[in-house]
């Protein structure tokens, strides 16, 4: 998938190259304004790349140490937890975040017990919380 926006982000830059080299002024507007299509997607594509390398890495070092978090979750019959044993794995988890904020680790856990539970923002926000703080303990 992400090749075929690269391909269209491409077309649409050579296009807009195109335009601008047209001499018309609206043809320059237009290319103008294209070419700032595939600068904005570009740069999208390059941070969520970086921010799933990211996770990867940190969830691998985790691996290695044998600490990968598990969830108690009682589960469905789809096979999502259910709201009440969400609540008590998020409040372990929490905890274990407000008793040592500056923990990667803990971070990481949290966002992993959000994402088991289908809450990808609430996923996202506590795992690029873990991913700051690696950067700071000088782990990534």
């Amino acid at each position: 998938m992400s090749a075929l926006v690269v391909v269209y982000l491409v077309l649409v830059a050579e296009r807009s190259i195109a335009l601008i080299g047209s001499g018309e002024s609206i043809g320059v507007a237009i290319g103008s304004l294209m070419i700032l299509l595939p600068a904005v997607a570009f740069w999208g594509i390059f941070m969520e790349l970086r921010f799933g390398l990211r996770i990867e890495k940190l969830g691998e070092i985790l691996k290695k140490e044998n600490a990968w978090p598990q969830f108690p979750f009682e589960l469905r019959p789809s096979g999502r937890p259910t709201k009440d044993s969400a609540q008590e794995v998020f409040e372990q988890f929490r905890q274990n975040v407000q008793s040592d904020e500056g923990n990667w680790k803990a971070w990481f856990a949290l966002g992993l017990a959000y994402d088991a539970a289908g809450d990808r923002p609430r996923a996202r926000k506590a795992m690029r919380q873990a991913i700051s703080l690696a950067n700071d303990s000088k782990t990534l």
